[in-house]
């Protein structure tokens, strides 16, 4: 990252030259010329925005097992190692009878248990997102004011804005999140919620959530309070000596070694714990590529810290003993050595306070950026002081430097002077030697089949999750759905204590949120692997056969473009109302009676320009007239008028033509109303007084 942050940016200051050179020239259009070169500047940055994470951000602190990663350079799985670097876009496999612990520079840790798989998703100096696919994960979360985690499983999205210790666990139907320390949110389809110490909730993709009290502790729980308590309980002096951006690795300092007072450097620490007289830093161990480099991965459990910050020297009453740096001038790297290359070999030696690390990018003070020079034209005229100690130099045969075994050689400390660490050899950065599929994991062992990851944790493709789950740091934003303000997730309390991972929650199936409108539940409670799964209409639980809930309404399909709406399954039964205009909300009236004094029949008003249809009777095509089923309309007695002191209906008034009374006498152009027949059969006029049907005689005699 920091070498192709170099190359911008000796581009940009090329092209900010090229352009002063112009306006000196005398250039009309300087301003335009000015904009350009900006644009190109912004257009060269957006990469470097987009790249991945420093390698020091995170690294392996602990395994128990065949503890496996995945890493972009790679592209494939193989055995991890104690303090393998780990950046976004990496995986890591806990198989069966396995644990892994992973730390942050921050001080937070996070811990998977056996048959868990954990996906990097993004990273910066204080802020991380990761992806549980399966498994259960501990997180000591310990980090500054404003930074925040964000740990995603299928079903939900959990996130800490502040110090706090919690635990998930994953189920094939549900996510468990509990939490011993601090505060917590998490969040799923449906809404968010919040989790205190001492209570955990349980949750689906698209459910409620349960809330429950932590119950007896487990396993899991227990490893993981004895392992806090084996690097928090005890507070050595390194946090004292340590520059305060190193103090989250005083506990490797505290338990492996002694802080010493040395005349040149102040105090100083030297390892208790190696392998014998002839130890040498950066001897136990091996070179691993990883973003565009080799990288050193340190076998002892301490050797993190010492080995990519800091100096190493050497003294007779000490042995060798490591310089911190200073403060605010902690950089990172792959390894604080000077390299020599012959025909024969390949050599390294501990840089010592003050001697130049030729790196790819830039690390303070007494370093050289080697990505903005010709190295061609460096000259090392210093031998490292180093080399003159017994054992400070690290020779391996040169044709296995990049394979899964490096030869590590003997040779005469006369012959590694005169010949071997001569500026002739002198390497400017590591060797230029092509990585082979061996040199991305520091160990060389195979995996066998029975431990390697399922296929579905072998089919994840990173760049696809981390589009489908975006890092959200401000607390008042949604992370499963992007834009919209996060709702109140619906919470059941209960009473009866849990051990996360444990018992059966009783969550109930919800809808997914669409467009802002509140989700809804479907279908009775699920418990553990039963959740109810129901058609997208229903969007109220069932009602049980023979009472339903008399708040239910029944459904209606959509009315298409103007037909009247039907009801779903048959009319409505007992208890069930049709979905009506508020104001039809009037006693059915009796068959064949007249509707009482005063009463108005009722029409659908929102129809402004459309005829209302005799209710009773089929509704047109623009009409949506909602009825009960039983009685659509009250019969006007036969051969009569209306009552006289009822009052006619009449249609509303379509594009100014006169209103027209049912049931009563018309004039030539208006149509009389009909009463509809049985079995749908068109209606017959009713005879009023003096009216005479010539085409049926019969039908209407004249009174004589």
């Amino acid at each position: 990252m920091r070498r192709l942050v170099s190359i911008i940016l000796t581009s940009i200051l090329l092209l900010l030259k090229v352009w002063a050179d112009k306006a000196r020239a005398g250039m009309k259009d300087n301003m335009k010329s000015l904009k350009m070169v900006m644009l190109m500047v912004v257009l060269l940055l957006v990469p470097v925005c987009a790249l991945s994470a420093d390698l020091g951000y995170m690294r392996i602190s602990l395994i128990e097992g065949d503890i496996q990663i995945k890493t972009p350079d790679a592209e494939d799985w193989g055995l991890a190692s104690v303090n393998t670097p780990l950046a976004e876009g990496d995986q890591v496999w806990v198989p069966q009878d396995g644990r892994v612990e992973l730390q942050l520079n921050s001080g937070t840790y996070i811990r998977l248990s056996e048959n868990s798989a954990l996906q990097i998703l993004s990273m910066d100096q204080d802020s991380s997102q990761f992806y549980l696919s399966q498994g259960n994960a501990y997180i000591y979360y310990d980090a500054p004011e404003g930074s925040v985690i964000q740990v995603d499983t299928p079903d939900a999205s959990t996130r800490a804005f502040d110090k706090a210790i919690f635990r998930i666990d994953m189920s094939d139907q549900y996510t468990d999140v509990a939490v011993y320390k601090g505060y917590v949110e998490t969040e799923n389809n449906v809404g968010k919620t919040g989790i205190s110490a001492g209570e955990m909730v349980s949750l689906g993709q698209n459910t409620n959530g349960e809330l429950a009290p932590m119950g007896p502790s487990d396993d899991w729980e227990t490893w993981n309070m004895t392992r806090n308590d084996r690097i928090f309980a005890r507070r050595g002096t390194s946090s004292t000596y340590l520059p305060s951006e190193l103090s989250a690795y005083s506990n490797d300092f505290d338990n492996s070694g002694r802080w010493v007072q040395d005349p040149d450097y102040g105090h100083v620490w030297t390892p208790t714990i190696v392998a014998g007289a002839s130890w040498s830093p950066y001897r136990d161990g091996r070179w691993i590529w990883r973003g565009g480099d080799y990288v050193w991965v340190g076998s002892e459990p301490w050797g993190w810290a010492p080995y990519h910050y800091g100096r190493w020297s050497f003294r007779t009453n000490i042995g060798w003993f490591w310089v911190p740096p200073v403060a605010r001038e902690v950089y990172w790297s792959p390894g604080y050595v000077g390299w020599v290359r012959t025909a024969d070999y390949v050599a390294w030696v501990p840089l010592a306070p003050g001697e130049i690390y030729y790196g790819r990018g830039h690390y303070g003070r007494h370093s050289v950026d080697i990505t903005n020079i010709n190295i061609k034209q460096v000259n090392i005229t210093n031998v490292y002081r180093n080399v003159t100690i017994n054992n400070g130099v690290t020779i391996v045969n040169r044709n296995t430097f990049a394979t899964a075994s490096p030869r590590v050689v003997n040779v005469n400390q006369n012959i590694i002077r005169q010949k071997i660490f001569t500026k002739n050899n002198f390497s400017v950065g590591t060797p230029a030697i092509k990585p082979t599929r061996e040199s991305y994991f520091a160990s060389a062992r195979t995996i066998s089949q029975a431990k390697l990851p399922p296929q579905t944790v072998r089919n994840i493709q990173m760049n696809q999750l981390k589009q489908s789950r975006p890092f959200i740091k401000e607390a008042d934003k949604s992370v499963l759905n992007p834009g919209v303000k996060p709702k109140t997730l619906p919470v059941n309390t209960v009473a009866t204590p849990r051990t996360p991972g444990k018992g059966k929650p009783m969550i109930q199936q919800f809808k997914p949120d669409e467009k802002g409108k509140a989700a809804v539940p479907q279908g009775e409670p699920a418990g553990r692997g039963e959740q109810q799964r129901f058609k997208p209409e229903d969007k109220k639980p069932v009602a049980p056969e023979g009472g339903p809930d008399r708040r239910e309404k029944q459904q209606f399909k959509p009315d298409d473009k103007g037909k009247a709406a039907e009801p779903q399954g048959g009319p409505a039964g007992r208890g069930e109302k049709q979905q009506l205009k508020p104001e039809d909300k009037k006693p059915v009236l009796p068959e064949g009676g007249p509707a009482d004094r005063g009463e108005k029949k009722q029409f659908k008003s929102e129809e402004k320009g459309k005829a209302a249809g005799p209710q009773g009777g089929p509704a047109g095509r623009g009409e949506k007239q909602q009825f009960k089923p039983e009685d659509k309309k009250p019969v006007v007695p036969e051969g009569g008028p209306a009552d006289r002191g009822e009052k006619q209906q009449f249609k509303p008034d379509e594009k100014g033509k006169a209103a027209v009374p049912h049931g009563g006498h018309t004039g030539k152009d208006e149509k009389q109303q009909v009463k509809p027949d049985k079995k749908g059969k068109s209606g017959v006029p009713e005879c009023g007084p003096g009216q005479k049907d010539e085409k049926n005689p019969d039908r209407c005699p004249q009174k004589k």
